[in-house]
């Protein structure tokens, strides 16, 4: 597969999408249509897996956009039944950027009570060493997928059925997971203890369906029923429907934040809250928090628009598309050539010149990692002929990696994790830059009072360095975790 787009080479991204159905006719077509709403969560690869009366388990499994793969007659007749899952991957876990067909879900495991398929979102902070003793007492792993750990455990279990064996083995497993599986009967959903990575429940028709986001729900025309609570593993039957189970200890759920103000869809629902309204309340935050005299408001596109628009509104100066995406630009189409990879985000992005020249402009991005996205996309704006270039990050700086289901460079590669806010500044060459803090972020979030520092509602360990779980394999790599003293 062809690299990515340099433009995107400077975001975080998610790990995975999932999506399941039972009790309906012809699942594998709303599975195709669940995953491309997920698409955003992974590009680049996706699977499916199906179960029939007559032709019992049946899976396709390929590399690039569902789009590509899933839509054709071919492809979907080879998928009958009336249950089934899917999977979109971005890899973080396993060869990164180098994902083998071999790694793509769902992963499938025939045991002595018969066949399962299962998809995971997030990642295994213990998969090493669970793959080492794996390994030292006989199993044999297909992939390199922390995920493939699961059925491992599951056929090393002594549960009577599939779900007392995911049960098993999920206690077994650390780190963030929102899994969906499936039987020839049973669509199963999980999530771990904290709640990290999303899941949510919809009823469509007699039928059931499970999705990392609501707006996988809505492309089907599925009712959004309820979020899968923390800790909880729901088994969903045509016949029965959904039967709810608490396998672990309760815990405090510590939900992704960085879901909040990117990795979603904006037009989905997360914790009853609209993630679009959630992007503009952040960009009202960043407003009172970093007000600065300037001309026009305007987002770096798509993921910075929301908290442009909030921010606009707070400060009154007016907002603008001072930079036009080329929508149909997903990835490099020249050999990629030194001075080609040069031009990258021109390729993707285009400065308004009637628009900016001669403004003071207020740039409005989710965040920064590596920064050198923000320094080309500040040479566009002051080359079309800009007063001036603010920045304003729709999030605190990004100074820790996420070992939870998301694509993080190493610690000494975050601009945030070597550089203060004043150095970052210097370092990007713009009038000023400023951050919402991480109280700020929490408001517009919901949380009133802020982030509760002996008490955190979500996980934003990328922003604070603090982990709800131990990453225990990198620690054991030797990666150094934030003291108490820090």
């Amino acid at each position: 597969m062809p690299p990515a787009h340099p433009l995107d080479d400077d975001k975080l991204r998610e790990e995975c999408g999932v999506f399941g159905v039972v009790g309906v006719t012809d699942a594998a077509n709303f599975v195709a249509l669940g995953l491309h709403a997920l698409q955003h969560r992974g590009q680049e690869a996706g699977g499916i897996v199906t179960h029939d009366a007559e032709t019992g388990f049946n899976q396709a499994r390929r590399m690039g956009l569902v789009r590509d793969n899933f839509t054709s007659a071919d492809t979907m007749q080879i998928l009958p039944g009336t249950i089934g899952i899917g999977h979109v991957r971005y890899s973080t876990a396993g060869s990164k950027g180098q994902t083998a067909i071999r790694d793509v879900q769902p992963f499938f495991g025939e045991f002595s009570m018969g066949g399962a398929a299962i998809a995971h979102n997030g990642n295994i902070t213990n998969a090493m060493s669970l793959r080492r003793e794996l390994i030292e007492r006989g199993s044999i792993f297909q992939s390199s997928s922390d995920s493939e750990c699961i059925i491992h455990l599951m056929a090393r279990s002594m549960g009577r059925t599939i779900p007392d064996r995911m049960e098993e083995a999920l206690r077994k497993v650390e780190g963030a997971f929102s899994i969906v599986a499936m039987t020839r009967t049973k669509l199963i959903g999980c999530r771990d203890p904290l709640g990290v990575r999303p899941l949510v429940l919809g009823k469509i028709g007699d039928g059931w369906a499970l999705a990392s986001e609501t707006c996988a729900l809505d492309i089907i025309g599925a009712e959004f029923v309820r979020e899968i609570k923390p800790g909880e593993m729901v088994v969903i039957t045509a016949e029965k429907g959904v039967e709810s189970h608490f396998p672990f200890r309760p815990n405090r759920a510590r939900f992704c934040i960085f879901e909040h103000v990117y990795f979603s869809r904006p037009d989905s629902i997360l914790g009853g809250r609209s993630v679009y309204e959630t992007r503009e309340n952040i960009g009202r935050e960043l407003a009172k928090e970093a007000p600065v005299d300037a001309d026009l408001v305007c987002p770096v596109p798509d993921s910075g628009t929301p908290a442009a628009i909030g921010y606009s509104l707070q400060s009154g100066i007016p907002y603008a598309m001072g930079i036009i995406r080329n929508q149909y630009m997903g990835r490099t189409f020249i050999e990629p050539t030194e001075s080609i990879r040069n031009m990258g985000v021109r390729l993707k992005l285009n400065v308004n010149r009637a628009l900016i020249k001669g403004k003071r402009v207020i740039l409005v991005d989710d965040s920064v990692v590596r920064g050198t996205t923000s320094r080309k996309i500040k040479e566009m704006i002051l080359d079309a002929g800009a007063a001036e270039v603010h920045f304003r990050i729709a999030s605190p700086p990004t100074a820790w990696p996420c070992f939870y289901g998301v694509d993080t460079p190493q610690r000494e590669k975050l601009l945030a994790a070597t550089m203060s806010e004043e150095e970052m500044q210097t370092h990007l060459g713009v009038d000023s830059l400023k951050f919402i803090s991480l109280d700020g972020l929490y408001r517009a979030v919901g949380e009133a009072k802020g982030r509760d520092k002996n008490a955190p509602a979500y996980c934003d360990a990328c922003f604070s360095g603090e982990y709800p779980v131990a990453p225990s394999d990198m620690i054991e790599q030797g990666f150094q975790a934030k003291t108490a003293a820090e």
